[in-house]
């Protein structure tokens, strides 16, 4: 695919995912630039992996905001109070959104990429949502990502103007953890600069018992490579 010089929004939030997201684009040809978003989650250790995985993207720039999502709570990650779940318990229930869940999220984060897609002359964004190995979380769905493509067509000059069509890419979003992993690797993705946990140390080691992290930890395995990050356990 030729999109050499092509910009594109990468929405990057320092965990696996959204690593081996930049990296796709970027193999692509596109000109990354990449958002991330100190949104008032408990810890910003996964802003110093974004920050990293930027870097060695070659991003063209890279944008944290700041939005204070645990002004309103309702979430494990913005509301101290609430515990993260351990041990998979919410893992095990795939009828009940998870606690872990922040309320409309991606809408918010994907609103902002859009808004920061109009000013730059870019008509892609790129997220890492994924449904395969975990479809607890609504935002992360196909018909979301679909009906979001669709209101950003319908609510920007740019698309009104038909200076071009805006696309929104979830290149990992059928993926199981241990697909991503194997693609990420082959395209030389550094694992090691990037963070999953929900809940880590003060030392910014990852818990390992929280859902992210078993996920991650189940990927790793089934993909037959080593997890290169610390654990606490």
């Amino acid at each position: 695919m030729n999109n050499k010089n092509k910009k594109a929004i990468i929405l990057l939030s320092g965990g696996l995912d959204s690593a081996t997201v930049i990296a796709i684009a970027a193999s692509q040809g596109y000109l990354c630039y990449a958002l991330s978003f100190r949104y008032g989650q408990r810890h910003e250790r996964e802003l110093i992996s974004a920050e990293n995985i930027a870097k060695t993207n070659n991003a063209a720039q890279h944008r944290i905001i700041d939005i204070d999502l645990a002004q309103l709570g309702g979430s494990a990650l913005t509301d101290k109070n609430i515990e993260v779940p351990k041990q998979g318990d919410d893992l095990e229930n795939k009828n009940k959104i998870p606690i872990t869940y922040v309320p409309a999220r991606n809408t918010i984060f994907l609103s902002y990429a859009l808004a920061w897609a109009e000013v730059i002359g870019a008509f892609d964004i790129f997220i890492g949502v994924n449904s395969s190995d975990y479809s607890g979380y609504p935002d992360c769905r196909a018909e979301f990502i679909k009906a979001f493509e669709k209101t950003a067509n319908l609510a920007t000059a740019a698309a009104i103007e038909k200076k071009g069509i805006y696309k929104i890419h979830t290149p990992i979003i059928e993926l199981s953890k241990a697909e991503i992993i194997t693609a990420g690797t082959k395209l030389g993705v550094d694992y090691s600069l990037t963070h999953s946990c929900y809940d880590p140390t003060p030392q910014g080691k990852s818990c390992g018992k929280c859902d992210s992290c078993r996920l991650r930890l189940k990927g790793f395995k089934e993909a037959g490579i080593k997890d290169p990050i610390e654990y606490a356990i």
